[in-house]
């Protein structure tokens, strides 16, 4: 979980292959309003994400053997609503700033719908889940390697 540029795709397709699980990919499964909103530059707000939120606490439900999710989950509602649709469910925060943030999103124009002018939403939204249960923070811009490494070997103690 994270703001938009944090390399939840990336570490989640890693992550999947260390762990032989599915990837969720959470842009895949927005409604198409919400795809036309984030293209135009206009945030989204609750109400766009709550459908989005309940369609991927059932995606995650249709794999009981786990699942990596690469989702934004940035306010606490967001992420009790996937833990209601699934209780043990464990989240990895991307730590980026927002200069890297933005520069990771403007360096893929062209290639997704996503607006570097919504990443200041983004930290706007974000609630911070370091005082969460589950929850393991990692600097987003450490190595692929180093992050797969880290997040294995805490989802193998937790």
């Amino acid at each position: 979980m994270g703001v938009a540029g944090c390399g939840k795709s990336v570490l989640g397709a890693a992550l999947a292959d260390a762990l032989a699980c599915p990837l969720i990919e959470g842009d895949a499964f927005h409604p198409a309003e919400n795809v036309a909103k984030m293209r135009a530059g206009i945030p989204l707000d609750d109400a766009d994400r709550s459908g989005w939120l309940t369609t991927l606490g059932v995606e995650l439900q249709r794999h009981p053997d786990g699942a990596i999710l690469a989702c934004s989950a940035l306010k606490r509602a967001y992420r009790d609503k996937l833990r209601a649709a699934v209780p043990d469910l464990r989240f990895v925060h991307l730590e980026v700033t927002p200069e890297e943030a933005r520069r990771r999103v403007a360096s893929r124009a062209g290639e997704h719908y996503f607006q570097s002018n919504l990443v200041s939403s983004q930290f706007e939204a974000l609630e911070n889940p370091q005082d969460e249960p589950c929850v393991l923070s990692v600097d987003a811009t450490r190595s692929l390697a180093s992050l797969t490494q880290q997040v294995v070997q805490w989802s193998r103690v937790t």
